[in-house]
């Protein structure tokens, strides 16, 4: 038995790839349609830079087939600005903003943090504990909103589930197994994020389930990945959807994560500049013989 795979990419509405990988004459309000026929989950990443709307949420999970999963980046209000701190009346106007409006296809909320933000166990451990687990708990967050909304808000799950939530790290101070031991306490995700740049690249399990991006190799958001390449991230997702661990991995903690007969993994390729993020995550899913279009059914089967 094996977890369920997720592969796709980080945002779909990218210049280049229009005539590329998208069809010549697509009209831009049919991108997602596309997209998300090619992939069974996109990062959405608009939330990241600014509170959507209810009425937006609820377009995109017509547009995309069932099945389909959307990660949801966490607001970079709460991250970057805030940096973790009197964060209430902010996640209160995240978590109200629509994000129940994907139903069912709302899958793991990613939490980038900056490169100048470093470990502070008081900070995090205050953080950490107060993500929503469920649907319903963040509608009592979500209760706690402010002035921002303006009266856009959506404060009742349609679909009730529980919630996963990953975070990716900037600065080297969070190499540090306690920052791994507070993860696994709080059950969030070590995002395992390939980049050249000098941020930790480590692949720590730390929940039921991995979170991957992959921002290029050799160039940030630029570089194609090699065979090779993918050979090794195809072998790493079938160790950790087997509730495994690769021989090799790269590893923060030498405590070993807690047992699991299997983990969901979500990959997103986020290398778009130069067009290779859709053709790496295509090559990618047919490593892992994953369906490469939905079931005739219209309805993707990871």
């Amino acid at each position: 038995m094996a977890g369920k795979v997720y592969i796709g990419v980080s945002g779909w509405r990218y210049e280049p790839w229009r005539g590329n990988f998208y069809p010549r004459g697509l009209a831009q309000a049919r991108e997602l349609h596309h997209a998300s026929r090619q992939f069974n989950s996109i990062e959405l990443n608009g939330s990241f830079y600014s509170l959507q709307r209810p009425a937006s949420y609820a377009a995109w999970a017509e547009q995309t087939p069932p099945g389909f999963v959307f990660a949801v980046k966490g607001g970079r209000y709460i991250t970057h600005m805030l940096k973790l701190r009197h964060a209430q009346a902010a996640l209160g106007n995240f978590f109200a903003s629509g994000l129940f409006a994907l139903g069912p296809k709302l899958g793991p909320i990613l939490w980038q943090f900056p490169p100048n933000l470093g470990f502070h166990p008081a900070v995090f451990e205050e953080f950490l504990s107060a993500l929503p687990r469920t649907t319903a708990a963040a509608a009592k967050v979500a209760l706690g909103r402010d002035h921002r909304l303006k009266g856009h808000e959506l404060l009742e799950p349609q679909h009730r589930q529980r919630l996963r939530h990953a975070v990716e790290v900037r600065h080297p101070s969070f190499v540090d197994p306690a920052f791994i031991a507070l993860l696994r306490r709080y059950q969030v995700a070590w995002v395992v994020a390939d980049t050249p740049q000098p941020w930790p690249l480590y692949e720590d399990v730390t929940a039921d389930f991995v979170y991957m991006r992959l921002h290029g190799a050799t160039e940030l958001y630029k570089s194609r990945y090699t065979g090779e390449q993918l050979d090794r991230w195809a072998a790493c997702i079938d160790a950790w959807r087997r509730g495994g661990q690769p021989q090799d991995a790269r590893l923060v903690s030498f405590e070993p994560p807690p047992a699991a007969g299997q983990r969901d993994v979500y990959c997103y390729f986020d290398n778009t500049d130069k067009l290779h993020a859709p053709d790496n995550a295509r090559e990618l899913m047919e490593r892992l013989g994953l369906p490469l279009t939905p079931s005739a059914a219209g309805r993707w089967t990871p």
